[in-house]
């Protein structure tokens, strides 16, 4: 993909983000990797969606040394790179503060699957992350951020699970594309939403046996999927 395809796309995944109402001032950011080239385009920092344009969009290296644009790119930029870096198969990254999801991670829970709405996404709960300790925060704070997802990960597929919560902040997702990642995310908030009312009606409520949630996820992802249309 050539770098102003990419950017395009990119800026058009903030976009959708922003008309999703996931985000509200600017709680969030999408990017997109061109791995052949090994460049990020990442929104820039503290540039409100409703003022975003195409140009402002930020391109940098797999070392965070900005490529291309006139802006800061996002705080959160180190963490992305860390994802990319760690997470071959990726090729988006949507970081959001929305209500649901930002809930579940202040209380340091994961989201149970509780239906085939969840299954249909994500095979199993959404993870949460151990908080960061005081000399990760004063080390490197977003690049650490990075590391104790992939940690959380060391035993986990992240492309069955393309999201995580961060204990005491928020959520990130990824996809095979930024505004995969973008979808993911909306999915995400939504399934926690569910999931929130779901204890508030039955505290004691059961998680989907594994047998429903592998048929919805593999008929959707797995090898032999018939969900949908064939391309």
């Amino acid at each position: 993909m050539m770098i102003n395809q990419l950017i395009n796309n990119v800026w058009n995944a903030n976009l959708e983000l922003f008309r999703s109402g996931l985000v509200i001032q600017t709680w969030g950011n999408v990017s997109g990797i061109n791995r052949a080239e090994g460049i990020i385009v990442i929104k820039p920092s503290g540039v409100p969606y409703s003022e975003l344009k195409n140009d402002d969009m930020v391109v940098v290296d797999l070392e965070g040394t900005i490529v291309k644009g006139n802006k800061k790119p996002s705080s959160d930029t180190p963490t992305h790179i860390e994802l990319y870096k760690a997470f071959p198969e990726i090729e988006g990254i949507t970081h959001t503060h929305s209500m649901y999801a930002t809930i579940f991670a202040q209380s340091c829970r994961e989201i149970p699957c509780f239906g085939t709405t969840h299954a249909d996404s994500f095979l199993g709960p959404i993870p949460v992350t151990r908080f960061l300790t005081q000399d990760e925060i004063e080390i490197d704070y977003e690049k650490n951020t990075g590391l104790i997802i992939i940690e959380r990960f060391g035993e986990l597929n992240y492309i069955q699970t393309p999201g995580v919560l961060v204990a005491g902040h928020a959520s990130f997702c990824w996809g095979k594309s930024a505004v995969d990642s973008v979808n993911n995310s909306i999915v995400l908030e939504n399934i926690a939403q569910m999931a929130l009312f779901t204890l508030q009606l039955n505290p004691d409520a059961n998680e989907l046996p594994k047998y429903i949630l592998q048929k919805h996820f593999l008929r959707k992802h797995g090898p032999n999927a018939y969900y949908g249309q064939k391309k």
